[in-house]
């Protein structure tokens, strides 16, 4: 329901510095009617022009607070909230070329009340400027 909502348009942008860039980020939402306790985040899947990243190259940040997706099973103390927009950053050496690229996200969650995992797939084409 919520899909096409996950991906923020216009926040695809490298990290690091001119002379090092470490990787890429990009704004994210839940598709889901509520916030969640971040240990139930149980995957962001981020694949970039058919290139699926590793999950211990994925962090996510909520409202300041940083996480290495490897790690989210464990906090039970922070909250992702309905809306509320999250970085997503990738470590990739070199981060991304300057240009449109085709940006998916796929989010795996554990809802309390629900026998089967939720969560949603959103794909756009968001371009990185410098």
């Amino acid at each position: 329901m919520f899909d096409k909502y996950i991906i923020v348009e216009d926040t695809l942008r490298n990290t690091g510095d001119d002379d090092d860039v470490t990787g890429f980020q990009l704004g994210v939402r839940l598709p889901y009617y509520r916030g969640l306790g971040l240990s139930m985040v149980e995957d962001i899947e981020v694949t970039i022009d058919g290139e699926t990243s590793s999950s211990a190259s994925v962090s996510l940040t909520v409202h300041g607070n940083t996480y290495k997706l490897t790690d989210l099973p464990g906090v039970f103390d922070d909250r992702w909230e309905m809306g509320e927009v999250a970085t997503v950053s990738v470590e990739r050496a070199g981060g991304l070329v300057e240009g449109p690229h085709s940006v998916a996200v796929r989010q795996r969650l554990r809802i309390s009340y629900m026998p089967v995992p939720g969560g949603g797939t959103d794909l756009k084409t968001l371009t990185l400027r410098h």
